[in-house]
């Protein structure tokens, strides 16, 4: 079996088992292999019984004080008892197992390990698993894989398929040359692939790790390298002119550019006007004033009399583009001049045909929109310059896709993403850097709080008061829907919980990843249009639109998100003349993990919180495999990674200066793994 057949060809895969791996994006045998656990169950020791805490798992060495009750409840039959140990007592319940009245008596001894659940005085583990000491013991560390799963896919049925593709796929080839693996410790590949799914230990569990987001971060680098080589001596077929109509759109602009913004377009004029082609990066906080000059690059690109194109990943964001590219150009007197056009997957039939005879005649020379530029049927007159918005969104190589559209366009993209810039140079090979550090000035520093869920109904007044005042609020959860085995807030039932906890006036909207691109489309646009007052999200608002009027940032559990991407989120707010709120709140005995919260208290700066969230986050941290966030790579995390990923670029650089075109016999399997890795790039923008 091939990593490339597809699930069903593993054996108790049925049309309706596809179904459902498909709506968690598993369609073969190798994604099934990269559905990596979000988070495991591990075995720890066991604690006193007055120790376990409200909704934590864990085990209890205890005693049966009496024989077990049962009785019928419905359909259910509920057994009950109570066990205890030199701390204290709690309830023990079971559903529908009534051959544990026989089987436990009082006065014996188990580990029992479940859930435990405080209503009052009254403490109940429920479901317990029960286990002898000694059997105990032997599952002790052992850490059970917990997966993102979609309603009627359970933890059980991933893991039954995850165990049949690991026992028929023949993973005994490594396509990493030996040298590489011995010089860097890296396990071998088949060992890795296991363990990554059911780690014997923390430690097997690391090394897998460390091999897997290794080989991740070595793909991207060597792709990257390779994609460098070809555009370092592209020569620029669009060598522009410095143009006066620049200057007088910043003296017209009713703010002053900051310094940062002032350098970072000096460093683009001058690429423009080089003899070598642009493909510069510009990064900056949210808020930065990145658009601006990126508009700048525009008009001095039309002056010169070529096009330009502005892609974004989402419409909402892309219409907003577009409204402030043609206020801009109108408050100008350039409007009639540049005709610039809005292009994206939703423009009627008819309305596509007209964008595309005015791209290709020239008529227009500013083109704003989705993934709809780089379609086959967009032909360009003269396409200068193309600007991408968060490009890791995007892939590298969809980048390249402009160059079939006539000579290869200048580049510059634009991310909010705060790498530092040690990364930054690793990730972004194949881009010059350029950092817009400060923020406008007229902008009010963000008020943040870090709170436990004591906090949470206060919040919602506060929450109703800001409404109230004509604001608007997002409310971040780390789950879309209640998942078999994972504790945290999801936003289903949180958006459900808020409808009751607020007054009837204020609407609640929700949004996430696994809702269709349109319907995404039209509740940020309800949201942006103050249709709605509150939205409940995932995390897909990172990149979001621009809502001047939101005031209040809430994250629920955010001790599960990294510095960097709470940074982010925050971001979402503190966009008009308001005082702008986050909230973040942590989970139950979540305390320790609140510390590193406190930095988000202490700095707006988003790359100063990079840096702090490299240095907390060890890899021996256990947040779960699967990212959310930015530059999305399966299992590789750059804070948590830095050190893997300075190691992949020096082995990368080493592999391309023996073998640039990897054709030597011990590179062999590793080209194959990097046309897979590139195909799937182009298939999936996020990675």
């Amino acid at each position: 079996m091939r990593e490339n057949e597809s699930i069903r060809a593993l054996k108790g895969v049925g049309e309706k088992t596809e179904k459902l791996f498909q709506k968690v994006g598993v369609s073969t045998v190798g994604q099934l292999l990269r559905y990596y656990p979000r988070d495991y169950d591990i075995y720890r020791e066991p604690v006193s019984v007055d120790s376990l805490n409200d909704q934590e798992t864990g085990a209890v060495l205890a005693t049966l004080t009496a024989s077990l009750d049962m009785k019928k409840v419905r359909n259910l039959t509920v057994i009950s008892g109570t066990v205890a140990d030199a701390t204290g007592r709690c309830r023990v319940t079971w559903f529908n197992q009534p051959y544990l009245r026989n089987q436990l008596r009082r006065g014996m001894t188990f580990v029992f390990r479940g859930k435990m659940s405080k209503k009052g005085n009254l403490s109940v583990l429920e479901q317990p698993e029960i286990y002898t000491p000694a059997a105990y013991e032997e599952k002790l560390n052992s850490m059970q894989p917990k997966y993102a799963l979609t309603a009627g896919l359970s933890n059980h049925m991933v893991t039954k398929m995850v165990k049949a593709a690991l026992e028929q796929l023949d993973l005994t080839q490594d396509y990493l040359p030996e040298e590489i693996r011995l010089e860097y410790e890296l396990a071998e590949y088949n060992f890795a692939a296991v363990q990554i799914h059911f780690p014997s230990n923390q430690e097997q569990y690391l090394e897998a790790r460390k091999r897997l987001a290794f080989d991740e971060f070595l793909l991207f680098i060597l792709g990257l390298k390779q994609l460098k080589e070809q555009t370092a001596a592209d020569k620029n077929h669009y060598r522009m002119k410095e143009v006066w109509k620049t200057e007088e759109v910043i003296e017209n602009l009713p703010y002053q550019l900051t310094g940062a913004q002032k350098n970072v377009w000096y460093e683009i004029e001058q690429d423009l006007r080089g003899e070598k082609l642009m493909t510069r990066l510009v990064q900056g906080d949210v808020g930065s004033g990145k658009t601006i000059v990126a508009f700048l690059a525009m008009i001095m690109t039309a002056e010169n009399g070529y096009q330009s194109a502005i892609m974004v990943p989402t419409e909402v964001l892309a219409k907003q583009h577009y409204e402030a590219l043609t206020k801009l150009l109108e408050e100008n007197g350039l409007l009639e001049q540049y005709q610039p056009v809005f292009l994206t997957g939703s423009n009627t039939a008819k309305e596509k045909r007209q964008i595309y005879e005015a791209i290709a005649s020239g008529e227009t020379r500013m083109i704003v929109g989705t993934h709809a530029l780089i379609q086959e049927k967009v032909i360009y007159e003269s396409l200068g310059l193309v600007i991408t918005d968060e490009q890791h969104r995007f892939g590298v190589r969809q980048r390249e896709e402009f160059s079939s559209k006539g000579q290869k366009p200048n580049i510059l993209v634009m991310s909010a993403t705060p790498i530092p810039r040690t990364l930054g140079i690793i990730l972004y090979g194949d881009l010059d850097i350029s950092i817009i550090d400060e923020l406008p000035a007229q902008r009010l520093p963000i008020k943040n709080c870090v709170v436990d869920t004591n906090y949470r109904e206060k919040a919602y007044r506060f929450i109703e008061r800001q409404v109230q005042e004509g604001h608007q609020v997002y409310v971040i959860c780390p789950m879309v829907e209640e998942s078999e085995g994972m504790d945290g807030e999801n936003v289903i039932d949180y958006a459900e919980r808020l409808r009751h906890e607020l007054p009837s006036s204020i609407t609640v909207g929700i949004l996430h990843g696994k809702m269709k691109p349109k319907e995404k489309n039209e509740i940020m646009e309800a949201f942006s249009e103050n249709r709605i007052q509150v939205l409940v999200s995932t995390t897909v608002v990172e990149v979001g639109v621009n809502v001047p009027n939101a005031t209040v940032m809430m994250v629920e559990n955010a001790e599960r998100f990294g510095l960097a991407q709470l940074h982010q989120l925050r971001g979402r707010v503190g966009r008009g003349q308001w005082q702008s709120y986050c909230i973040f709140i942590h989970g139950k005995n979540q305390a320790e993990k609140s510390k590193r919260l406190q930095i988000l208290n202490k700095s707006n700066d988003g790359f100063y919180i990079a840096q702090e969230d490299l240095k907390l986050r060890g890899p021996g941290d256990l947040f779960g495999v699967r990212q959310s966030g930015d530059l999305n790579f399966e299992i590789a995390d750059i804070f948590r990674d830095a050190s893997i990923l300075k190691k992949a670029s020096d082995a990368a650089g080493y592999i391309l200066s023996l073998d640039g075109t990897l054709e030597l016999p011990q590179h062999r399997l590793l080209k194959e793994k990097l046309e897979e890795f590139a195909g799937r790039q182009m298939e999936d923008p996020g990675l």
